[in-house]
Parts: C-alpha cells; structure tokens; sequence
C-alpha cells in the first residue's frame, strides 16, 4: 500500500492494522489497546493469562455504550464480557473465558492488511508453545517512537467509528459523519438524534501519519501540548455559502498552530494545487479505510475515483475564482502523501 511506501515507518506499519485492517469485530482495537498497556518488565513473552485482563477490560467498557461489538449476530465470548458488566460473572471466570476464547481469531488476523500480512510483526504468536505471544523489537521500538503517544488515541477514535457504522447497520442504511466545529467532534444523526462518535482530531490524525497537513510537522493529539493540532477547513470556512458541504470530512485536515493561525499561515487563502493533490491522496485513505468515513466520503464527493477528484478540482476553482490568493507553507518535513 502507498500508505507504508511513501513512509515505511513502523507507526505507520501500525496505524495501517489499525485504519486499514479487515473488521469484523472489535477484538482487533482491544489487542491494541492492551498491548499499549504493556508493562516492560525485562521480558518480551506476554502470556495469555496477563494479557486477558486489560484485553477484556477495553471491550467491556465499549459494550457499555455500544452493544454491537461483532458483524455476526453474536458471540458467546461478548455474552460473557456483557455477564461481567450485569455482575453475573466474576473476575477469574471473565480471565478464565478469555484465555480460552477471546483471542481465538485476533491473534491470527492481527497482521493481516488488504488480504496480506504486513512486512512489519509486532508480536509473534507462542500460544501453543508458551501460552502467549512474544514481542518483538518492532513493538519495542515502536514505543520509543514520538508519535506513540498519538496511537492510543488514534485506535479509540477508529474503535468508536467502526462501533457507529455497525450500530446503524452501514450495508443497508449509509451513514453520515458530520463535523460540529465548536465542539470539534465528529457525530452522525441515527432515529432524527444526534450521536457524538468521537474526537475529530484523534480520528484524522492517524489518516495523516501525526503530521501537519500542511509543513508536515508533527502534531500532538496531547490536549495541553503546544504542538496540539488544530481542525482546519481546507476550503476556507469564508467559502461556506458558495461551497456545499464545507464541513464535511472531506474538506477537514490537522495542521500545526503555525500554518493555520501563524502570520505567514493560510489564513482564508487558497492552497495550492500541490496541497490539493495532497488532499485527495488523504482522501483516498479514507476511502480505502471503509467503514464508516469510506460511505460519507462517497456520498460526500463521489462515487468513483475519478468524480473524487473533479470534485475537489471544481470546489478548488471556486474558490480560487473568490479568494484568488494561492498558499502554501515552508515545508518542515518530507512530503507522506
């Protein structure tokens, strides 16, 4: 995938499991979320029977809010996981339950992106000879990476979209996320009520390897950070009576406090035809995600590739016509797009 080959770095070997990779249930972002949790004890074998407390733990706190946590119509194991949240189990038993179910398929399937297994592992799977898997230096090095700190974010933010997109049965009924700008959250309608999904800077920021859209300097999702990333509108928000859509997640782009609010920074100019481009590879991304941002850019810019792209051409000479001024920032970092 272009995603690995314009940066093969392994965050974004990691982010690709995790924006990229087959779901069916939610079992995938749990691991993750517990592998995060990973206490670096001197030793890389993580038994099944440590690991199946904090990987259980994240899926029934999600169950609590999102009862759909699987395509099928349902799972012995999440019956359990929802007997723990009813106190109809105890701790041991959810432990118990989860070393002999809960890692049946994820651990298999973990590394698997676009019917292939990526070319970075993360862990090596040891249940049958060690009763758990071993970590490798990747995942070790991969901690030490300036941008870990983003991914637990990143992970929970797609968690909840895919959760979304489930609950409102995306197959039949399409699903429209949308953006509220003074909350910065993203949000669908499901039965004319407004559900909140989730963070929209934690939700792009993986999309964009934790960089600024723009200079591609890295950016926070650290809120109280100073390189915390702001929501931009690509298409300046001034376009907004002439522009259909404005808010939508097609025109909604990270970029550092200096290129969106510095005074050499974009301000309600035009970016350039590069970042244009940039923006439809970005795109392209969501796209290739699927559920549930691939359905809301489908609808939001187009059908196929190609109407994608003259889609954004069309919006962009509109808004070249109005704000005739072109920008484009001094570039910090290598382009990724």
């Amino acid at each position: 995938m272009r995603f690995y080959q314009v940066e093969p770095t392994l965050e974004n070997y990691w982010r690709g499991i995790i924006l990229f990779g087959k779901n069916v249930a939610s079992y995938k972002f749990a691991l993750a979320s517990a592998l995060y949790e990973v206490k670096r004890d001197g030793s890389d074998l993580i038994l099944l029977e440590d690991l199946a407390l904090p990987y259980s733990a994240h899926i029934c706190r999600h169950l609590q809010h999102a009862p759909k946590q699987v395509t099928s119509r349902s799972s012995n194991y999440l019956a359990t996981c929802a007997q723990f949240n009813a106190s109809e189990v105890g701790l041991d038993e959810l432990r118990s339950i989860t070393v002999r179910r809960g890692f049946d398929n994820v651990i298999d399937a973990f590394h698997n992106v676009n019917n292939g297994e990526i070319d970075k592992r993360f862990f090596i799977d040891e249940r049958k000879t060690h009763k758990g898997i071993r970590l490798t230096d990747n995942f070790y090095r991969l901690t030490e990476r300036l941008q870990f700190h983003n991914l637990t974010h990143e992970t929970e933010a797609r968690w909840r979209l895919v959760e979304q997109a489930w609950a409102m049965n995306v197959s039949r009924n399409l699903i429209a996320v949308e953006y509220d700008a003074q909350e910065q959250q993203l949000f669908s309608i499901a039965s004319d009520r407004r559900v909140t999904i989730t963070s929209c800077r934690d939700s792009l920021n993986g999309y964009q390897k934790g960089r600024c859209f723009y200079c591609n300097e890295s950016v926070s999702l650290q809120t109280g950070d100073a390189n915390l990333a702001d929501v931009d509108h690509f298409i300046p928000w001034l376009l907004r009576d002439s522009v259909a859509n404005i808010n939508g997640v097609w025109n909604l782009v990270l970029a550092c406090k200096n290129c969106n609010r510095g005074k050499l920074g974009k301000s309600s100019h035009v970016p350039s035809m590069r970042l244009l481009k940039r923006l439809h590879a970005r795109n392209e991304y969501f796209i290739n995600s699927h559920l549930p941002l691939r359905e809301t850019l489908l609808q939001q810019t187009g059908k196929t590739e190609p109407q994608r792209r003259d889609f954004l051409n069309l919006v962009w000479n509109t808004a070249q016509q109005t704000l005739i001024h072109q920008w484009e920032p001094q570039a910090v970092g290598p382009g990724i797009f």
